[in-house]
């Protein structure tokens, strides 16, 4: 069961990372063709600039989960290159348990109301002449939400490697 339920968290992370690169390589494209279109022929487009919106949005919402899958979160306190690995990922599991997964349990919770009335009326921009399907940008935050819920899950049960500071 456990096998098969980190397993699951590792494909997750995958497909994660695709949306995450894909979005992200959306967002460059459409900068770059933004400001060509904007400073080489003075002329611009509220579409392609909601689709480099709707990709940062993407990008940074599904970027949470991959760096968790990782191990790549922030440590703020001083003291903690010199704790043990042990103390360190007990503190970490604690902190999983007890913040990361309710807090992301209150994002889906608290969003879910939202969600289904943006799906109802099938919200888009809300600048006129934009993008629509902003529901659809809308829906990956509960998605990410239950993304690191699995991630967090996954990283209690078999802590990834640290990632190494360059600093």
């Amino acid at each position: 069961m456990i096998a098969t339920f980190l397993r699951l968290s590792r494909v997750l992370d995958r497909a994660t990372l695709l949306v995450c690169g894909s979005a992200g390589l959306v967002l460059v494209v459409m900068v770059l063709v933004n400001v060509v279109l904007r400073y080489g022929f003075g002329m611009g487009s509220i579409k392609l600039q909601d689709l480099a919106g709707y990709a940062f949005a993407i990008f940074l919402i599904t970027s949470l989960p991959v760096c968790l899958a990782r191990g790549g979160h922030v440590r703020v306190e001083v003291l903690s290159e010199r704790l043990s690995p042990a103390y360190l990922r007990g503190a970490d599991a604690v902190a999983l348990v007890l913040f990361l997964i309710p807090l992301f349990a209150l994002i889906i919770r608290a969003g879910w109301g939202d969600l289904i009335y943006s799906w109802r009326v099938s919200e888009g921009s809300s600048t006129p002449g934009g993008l629509g399907g902003q529901y659809l940008v809308k829906t990956v935050l509960p998605v990410a939400a239950a993304l690191m819920i699995v991630q967090g899950l996954a990283a209690v049960i078999d802590p990834p490697k640290r990632a190494e500071s360059t600093l």
